[in-house]
């Protein structure tokens, strides 16, 4: 389960383009709570810890507790704004997690044992098709990560949702096929255009 992390927050009661210039020139990032049925809260929290979890990855999967002036808020982000040009943070919306919420979440693919496999040994590629799976998952127990266990795997394997042991709880998105998460293929065979693994994941299914 991905760690709830805490990150400090105070009120702001200005609102506009105008206002938020002001709190960038301090250094600051305007950002919104909203949902759970309660009135949104306009808050600012600072650069500095904006731009080190976003960029920590995963930012948009993890549960975070914001302490707004000593007030906690348990959210989740749900979007952020980069500058286009500069690519520094302009705005972050945070949804309010209730205590019994589900949530839809990207989480990251981690793959194990590449050592042991034999397709892999032999030469073989591991062509991702998947680096995340969207889940459905209890906002208390959200995965740090999906683990694919490379163990035996062979040149011309498929690996689909269905050999993966998720979480209690956890459950993938899409539930009309048993998609493809990754392919073990020849380094021949291994597309290097962009649309590669769209025709890989099309092939195995």
């Amino acid at each position: 389960m991905a760690e709830v992390k805490v990150l400090s927050a105070q009120a702001r009661e200005g609102v506009g383009k105008g206002a938020a210039r002001e709190l960038r020139r301090q250094g600051l990032v305007p950002a919104v709570i909203y949902g759970d049925k309660k009135p949104p809260v306009t808050i600012s929290i600072s650069y500095k810890d904006a731009m080190k979890n976003i960029y920590a990855g995963g930012f948009l999967s993890h549960v975070i507790e914001l302490d707004v002036d000593g007030t906690k808020h348990r959210v989740i982000p749900r979007d952020y704004q980069l500058d286009p040009v500069r690519d520094f943070a302009l705005h972050v919306d945070f949804l309010r997690v209730g205590a019994n919420s589900t949530l839809t979440v990207e989480v990251h693919v981690n793959f194990i044992n590449e050592e042991k496999s034999p397709g892999l040994k032999r030469g073989g590629t591991l062509n991702v098709v998947r680096h995340t799976v969207e889940v459905s998952a209890p906002a208390n127990a959200i995965p740090e990560e999906i683990t694919v266990d490379l163990t035996g795997t062979e040149i011309g394997d498929s690996i689909h949702i269905s050999a993966v042991t998720l979480p209690k709880g956890v459950t993938p998105v899409i539930t009309d096929r048993d998609f493809t998460i990754a392919t073990l293929v020849a380094p021949s065979a291994l597309k290097s255009s962009e649309g590669g693994e769209t025709e890989a994941e099309t092939t195995a299914e």
